[in-house]
């Protein structure tokens, strides 16, 4: 599992709007749809959307940075992962 950040660790250039290519490659065949539910679920202000390729609820990155920490488990928008 990777070490969490703390509330003051810094953010990740460009984390609201784009996932690190480990979590969501460039390449990815429904990238811009996904892209495309996370920014209107921004817009919206709602801290979730549906993911278009499982189905699941996905959280925001707004959501995941307003937690102040990372989990470790592979979030998508993760404010602190890694490129």
């Amino acid at each position: 599992m990777t070490p969490s950040p703390g509330d003051d660790a810094p953010l990740r250039d460009g984390w609201r709007d784009t996932p690190a290519p480990s979590r969501l490659p460039l390449d990815h065949p429904l990238r811009a749809e996904i892209l495309a539910a996370h920014a209107a679920a921004l817009e919206a202000g709602h801290g979730m959307y549906v993911d278009p390729v499982s189905g699941y609820m996905a959280m925001t990155a707004d959501t995941l940075a307003l937690r102040g920490w990372c989990c470790g488990t592979g979030c998508r928008h993760c404010p602190w992962a890694e490129a």
